[in-house]
C-alpha cells in the first residue's frame, strides 16, 4: 500500500495517459483530456517511444526534406503543438520506436527497442513520473495495444505495472516516495459501436460512409491481422466531450507527418459526430475506490 495519501490535500485531481508514439494522444482521448483540462483537472500524456520508425502518411509532407532527414525531431516538434492545443503537459519516457513489423515471416524486432525491453527495464521511468506526477486516474490500452503493434501492447504492460507498483514502498527503488493511483482505465478509441453507429447515420441521412470497408474487415478480420480484435473489455465509461471534438483534431493536424488533413479522421462533420457520439469510451479495468457503472466521469469515487 502507498506511503502517501492518494487524495491531493488541496483537491487538485490528476489524470495520465501513457502512449506508445507521438500522434496517440491526438486520435484516443484527445477530447476527454481537453474536456478535463479545460474544468481545471491536471492532465499528462506520457509518450513511450518518439516514433523513429513511422512511415509518412501524409502525401501532402512526404517531399518535405525534414521528414526524409530528421522525421524524429519533427514529430518532437509536432508533439509540442498537439500538447499546446490540447492544454496538457507532457513527458517523453525515452525509448526506441519498435516499428510495426510486416511481412510472412515476420522479421525480428530492431535490437534495443521499446517492445524488447525487460518489463521492470521499461516501466522504471513510467513509475518514476507516476510518482512525481502523483496521477488519481491511469488510462491506456488493452491487452491487444488497441491494435496489435509491439509497441502499444508494451505500452499497456507498462501502464498496468506502474498502477499496480507505484504505490508499494518496496517496488523501484530510487523512483521516488510510493503514491497509489486509484483507477486504471483502457481507452475504446477503436470501439466498434462508435464506427456503427456514425455508419448507420451516414447511411440513413444518404451518405457516403467511410467506415463500410472498416466494418466488414472487423466481421473478417484473422487474428494476426492488424485490425483491431473483438474487444476484451466491455465500454463502462462514456465521457461527453463533443464541444471538444474540434481540439482533438486540432491535434490530429498537428501531427503533419502522420495524419492526413483529407483522410479518414476527418471523414465524418464534428457536428454528426457530436449529434450521433458525443463521448469517448473507456473500460474500468481496476479501482480501488468504490465506483458502480456506467459512468459518465472518470474521476467518479474520487470527487
Amino acid at each position: 500500500m502507498s506511503t502517501t495519501p492518494s487524495f491531493a490535500p488541496d483537491g487538485e485531481l490528476r489524470l495520465l495517459a501513457v502512449h506508445a508514439h507521438p500522434d496517440d494522444e491526438a486520435s484516443k482521448g484527445a477530447a476527454t483530456m481537453a474536456s478535463y483540462a479545460a474544468s481545471g483537472v491536471k492532465v499528462m500524456v506520457a509518450t513511450c517511444t518518439g516514433g523513429e520508425r513511422g512511415d509518412v502518411l501524409n502525401p501532402a509532407v512526404d517531399d518535405e526534406p525534414a521528414a526524409k532527414r530528421d522525421l524524429a525531431g519533427l514529430r518532437r516538434s509536432e508533439m509540442a503543438a498537439s500538447k499546446e492545443a490540447l492544454g496538457i503537459e507532457h513527458r517523453w519516457l525515452g525509448f526506441m520506436d519498435s516499428g510495426l513489423p510486416e511481412g510472412d515471416p515476420l522479421p525480428d524486432l530492431p535490437a534495443g527497442c521499446f517492445a524488447l525491453r525487460p518489463l521492470q527495464t521499461a516501466a522504471a521511468p513510467l513509475v518514476k513520473l507516476v510518482r512525481e506526477f502523483r496521477p488519481h486516474v491511469i488510462i491506456s490500452y488493452d491487452e491487444n495495444g488497441g491494435y496489435p503493434h509491439p509497441d502499444h501492447i508494451m505500452a499497456h504492460r507498462i501502464a498496468v505495472e506502474a498502477f499496480r507498483a507505484a504505490g508499494d514502498p518496496l517496488a523501484y527503488p530510487g523512483t521516488g516516495a510510493a503514491w497509489e493511483p486509484l483507477k486504471l482505465y483502457y481507452d475504446r478509441g477503436f470501439n466498434p459501436e462508435r464506427f456503427r453507429a456514425l455508419h448507420d447515420a451516414l447511411i440513413q441521412a444518404g451518405l457516403e460512409s467511410p467506415y463500410a470497408e472498416r466494418l466488414a474487415a472487423w466481421l473478417e478480420a484473422e487474428p494476426e491481422g492488424h485490425q483491431p480484435p473483438p474487444p476484451l473489455h466491455p465500454t463502462t465509461t462514456q465521457v461527453e466531450c463533443g464541444d471538444f471534438f474540434p481540439v482533438r483534431d486540432a491535434a490530429l493536424k498537428a501531427h503533419r507527418t502522420q495524419v492526413d488533413p483529407e483522410g479518414f479522421f476527418f471523414a465524418v462533420s464534428t457536428d454528426l459526430q457530436r449529434e450521433v457520439w458525443p463521448w469517448e469510451d473507456y473500460s474500468l479495468v481496476e479501482s480501488r475506490v468504490p465506483s458502480s457503472v456506467p459512468e459518465t466521469d472518470l474521476f467518479a469515487g474520487i470527487r
